[in-house]
């Protein structure tokens, strides 16, 4: 009875210290963006505000293409509301792992590293918002589950108050 309350309390602990990137190194497959994000892929996801109310489904059509370290990744939402949008990646290897990126609505750059199975990215996105746009800082971690299928959670914030969440599962089609 003891040995409950006890794993649950250093599990508690555990989680005080915050998830790296290092801590994936051992798990397979290996996460590599210029092979897996090469060729036609399809992902489906949701966006849940701060208290967890799904707000949005969508949609996404992607192709990726790489040429050596180089590569671009070509995007096609389509949400629940009908509404459309297109962004396109231009990601780029920087070696150790580490990628960065740009997309004509991405603050600066994108940057990243891929440990093992995980990759955690961070940028910031300008987003359109009541007719303006706000620039929204997210945290990405993806997952390789196995060659054809990647899962990604992503926490949107602003000014560093949570906005919500975005979860989608990438699906490699075949060629």
């Amino acid at each position: 009875m003891l040995l409950g309350p006890a794993a649950g309390a250093l599990l508690a602990l555990g989680g005080c210290a915050g998830v790296r990137v290092e801590d994936f190194a051992g798990e397979r497959p290996t996460l590599d963006l210029r092979q897996y994000f090469n060729g036609p892929l399809v992902a489906h996801g949701v966006f849940q505000d701060r208290s967890g109310r799904v707000v949005r489904r969508f949609v996404v059509q992607m192709t990726g293409t790489w040429n050596g370290d180089e590569g671009v990744l070509d995007e096609h939402f389509v949400y629940s509301d009908g509404r459309t949008e297109r962004r396109v990646w231009r990601l780029r290897y920087e070696g150790e792992g580490r990628y960065s990126g740009s997309a004509d609505d991405v603050v600066g750059r994108a940057s990243g590293r891929a440990v093992g199975n995980a990759l955690h990215w961070t940028y910031t996105l300008r987003l359109p918002y009541e007719g303006r746009t706000i620039d929204v800082d997210f945290d990405d971690w993806m997952f390789l589950v196995d060659e054809r299928v990647m899962l990604n959670r992503a926490e949107m914030r602003k000014f560093g108050i949570r906005l919500g969440e975005v979860t989608l599962s990438f699906t490699r089609l075949q060629p």
